[in-house]
Parts: C-alpha cells; structure tokens; sequence
C-alpha cells in the first residue's frame, strides 16, 4: 500500500505574511480601492457642477482622503497584519463606485429631479450648517431610545424569569400577556399621550412596551426550556432556590434572552421615529417631520444616515455584551 504523509508542514500553510498570497491580496485589493478613491476624488472636484450643489471642494479632499488612508493601511500591512482589509477590500471598491454614480446623476448630470434627490454635497452642507441642531436631535433620540428600551428589558425580563419559575406567576401574568403584547405598541399612541404627563414619558412607554414583549416571552421560554438535570445536580449538592435561579436558569437561558433583546431593539427603534414624529419636540424622528414639511429633503436624508448610524451603534454595542456574556457562543452570531 502507498504511504500518506499526514504531517503537516509549513510548506503546505497558506502564507500571511508581506510575501504570502493574504499579504498579496491585501495589497492589491487596498491599492486598487486607493486608485478608485483617487481617480474620483479628482474627477469630482475638476468635473463643473450642473448648479449650485454644495461644497464640492470638501467631498473632493474627503475622497482623496479616504483613497489615501487606503493606500497607507495597504502599505502597513506588513509590519502590524491588518488582515480585516482582506474582508472589507471589495466594499471599499463598491463604496466608491457607488458614491460616484450618486455624484454623477446628482450633481454632474442633474438626471434626477430635484429637491426630491440631493447631491452628497448637500449633506455636507447640511452636517456643517445644521450640525448643532442635529446633535442635539441626535441626543433626545438616544436618550428617549435607551430610557424606554432598558425599561422594556428588565421589566421583560423579570416578567419572563416569573414566568418561566413560579406558576402562580405564569398563571396571572400570562392572560395579560397574550391579551396585550400583541397588539403593535404604536396603537396605544393616543390612549398614552392622555394618560402619561408629558409626551416623552408616553414615548418611553410605548418604546418599553415594544421592547418589553420579545424579551418577556423569549425569558419565559429560555427559562422553560433548562435541562432538569442541571437543577437535580445542583439540589444533589445543596443548592437552595435562589442559587437555581441565579446561577443555573437565568445563565442557562441567556441565549435565548439575547434573541429577545436584539428583537425588542428593533421593534423600539420602529416607535421611537413614530413616538418623535407624533408628539415629542425633539429627536431625529422630529427632526426628518419637520425637515419634510418644509421640504428640506437633504436635511430630511442628513437626519436618515444619522439614525442608521445610531441605531447600527447600539445594535452592535449590544452584540458586544452578548459576546462578552457569552463567550461559548461567539461564532455563531456575528454583527
């Protein structure tokens, strides 16, 4: 019979150094993202615009920028390992062609009517001539977001644990709970704007109502869900019940509680554009209202890209704790 070498050598091992085919890639693949960046970098600021569309200048240099921070991170890869350019490479390539296509349609060639479609200057414009108001919009959002969402959480949450441990609390909370939690949160819209003081207390109902639902119910099942053995083992060894709460069910349950987190986290970023919109006098979700009633369009799309970023934000910051809670699990679910 033939005989295999089984024995791995380094011969056989993809290369990741400055020589290897990674540190190649690498470096193509940044190098022709830096060419891409710059060539439109050049064609946006010496290309005339078809009107009155913002500072050029400055999206020219930002391109040019970014095309050279590209090219220098390329360039470094052989002394720190910047493997993420592998990953993110093509993105970069699609980034920049796809923010000249919105250049050229916009501000070059003016196909698309206006004021309808805004040019990538006009939100240059709008971040540096309105950034006070937007910051400020930005900071009623997070703060109404967080106060309703972490009140959401942990009344869900303990509601689940209860549920999912004691049955006389199954037995009373959970009629209410199939009786109201279904029922979409921005419904008790006018019904909290009469009973609450202030519509930003009704706004932080209505957000942990949304939130407060997913996590109950999801608890409540990861809690259910716990093997029997890990409480006979635990009881075998003296555990009491508050030890089989605290340090068996709720560690056992936690990745099903996260699933209820991430889908609170979405439904609270729903209201909260509703809840702004409606009655509170100030946030992003007030501020695209007021944009479009006004028909600032690229205020309303500068008040958009900043909500994607804040929400994105707290999505991932939330994906953090999961893995930091839930180091076992981390290459399961990623962000």
């Amino acid at each position: 019979m033939p005989a295999y070498n089984l024995v791995e050598t380094t011969a056989d091992r993809p290369s990741t150094g400055n020589g290897g085919p990674i540190g190649q890639r690498i470096w193509r693949t940044g190098a022709l993202a830096s060419a891409i960046w710059l060539v439109i970098a050049g064609l946006t600021m010496r290309w005339p615009d078809a009107g009155d569309v913002g500072p050029t200048a400055i999206l020219g240099f930002g391109m040019a920028a970014i095309g050279i921070g590209l090219l220098v991170a390329s360039a470094a890869n052989s002394y720190v390992g910047l493997s993420q350019l592998s990953r993110t490479g093509p993105w970069t390539i699609a980034l920049a062609l796809l923010l000249a296509c919105w250049e050229l349609v916009t501000a070059k060639l003016d196909l698309l009517p206006r004021p309808f479609f805004v040019s990538p200057q006009s939100l240059i414009k709008v971040y540096v001539d309105d950034w006070q108001r937007l910051a400020d919009c930005t900071w009623h959002s997070l703060a109404l977001l967080v106060t309703g969402y972490a009140t959401g959480a942990v009344l869900g949450f303990l509601c689940g644990v209860a549920i999912g441990w004691w049955r006389s609390a199954s037995y009373w909370i959970q009629p209410l709970l199939r009786f109201v939690g279904p029922v979409p949160a921005v419904a008790w819209l006018p019904i909290a704007y009469f009973v609450f003081p202030s519509s930003w207390s009704a706004a932080v109902f209505l957000i942990a109502l949304a939130t407060g639902f997913p996590v109950t119910v999801l608890t409540w099942s990861g809690i259910a869900s716990v093997n029997a053995a890990y409480y006979d083992v635990a009881r075998t060894l003296g555990a009491r019940p508050a030890f089989l709460i605290l340090r068996v069910a709720i560690p056992a349950a936690l990745p099903s509680v996260f699933i209820g987190l991430f889908m609170g986290l979405g439904a609270s970023f729903s209201v909260l554009v509703v809840a702004e919109m409606m009655g509170v006098r100030a946030g992003l979700g007030w501020y695209i209202s007021w944009a479009q009633g006004w028909a600032a369009y690229a205020n309303m799309y500068a008040a958009l890209f900043l909500m994607a970023l804040m929400c994105s934000s707290v999505m991932w910051l939330l994906f953090r704790l999961r893995h930091h809670l839930l180091g076992w699990q981390q290459g399961l679910l990623r962000w």
